[in-house]
């Protein structure tokens, strides 16, 4: 009984995969292969598409727009801290110079200051990395929103029952016919949205 069943496990994979297989088949021209040559026999579009999500984020403007934006405020505030850092040092340096020739009261009075300006100054650096990486994660989702928004009316619009992504980090998609990657298509319609985002 278990034989059979076993056999019958087996004969249905191997159907569905020859079915699978048969439906795949693409053209091996180098030219860009028409939707239909990867859709089923009743030539009707496909329904499951994918996106390219490095070239994606690589090419949505507002994306990069954001990425940049993102960068500019990490290089000010690294600059801040450096410019902070300096500073106390020089302090620091300028203490260890005079402490010998100081009286006891004032090296204790000198060394408290410069261990409050010492944990202040870790303070900051601590709260300006995390609103750093708030701001990130706040921005970041903003360009997520719009692409799954956009995403979803672009399926709806094109008739499409499943949108998968494809990254070289993470491989949700193993292989695609180049026929199904609507990358370009969904570049275009996002970089048009911003645009006219940004004439308002």
């Amino acid at each position: 009984m278990k034989n059979s069943s076993v056999f019958t496990k087996v004969a249905l994979g191997l159907l569905v995969a020859g079915s699978v297989a048969a439906c795949k088949q693409a053209p091996t021209s180098t030219t860009a292969a028409p939707a239909a040559a990867s859709t089923p026999a009743s030539g009707d579009k496909p329904t499951t598409v994918y996106v390219n999500s490095d070239t994606l984020y690589s090419k949505y403007n507002y994306a990069k727009d954001v990425n940049n934006a993102l960068q500019a405020k990490l290089k000010g505030a690294q600059g801040d801290m450096q410019s902070k850092t300096d500073a106390f040092q020089r302090e620091v340096v300028d203490y260890q110079k005079n402490q010998a020739t100081m009286p006891a009261d004032q090296r204790q009075v000198t060394e408290q200051r410069l261990q409050r300006e010492q944990q202040q100054l870790q303070g900051y650096q601590q709260n300006e990395s995390a609103q750093l990486q708030d701001d990130k994660a706040t921005q970041y989702q903003k360009v997520y929103d719009k692409v799954d928004d956009f995403v979803k009316n672009f399926a709806k619009q094109n008739g499409y029952k499943l949108v998968l992504t494809y990254s070289k980090n993470v491989q949700t998609v193993i292989y695609g016919d180049p026929s199904l990657d609507v990358t370009a298509e969904v570049v275009k319609g996002l970089n048009d949205a911003y645009a006219k985002e940004g004439s308002k």
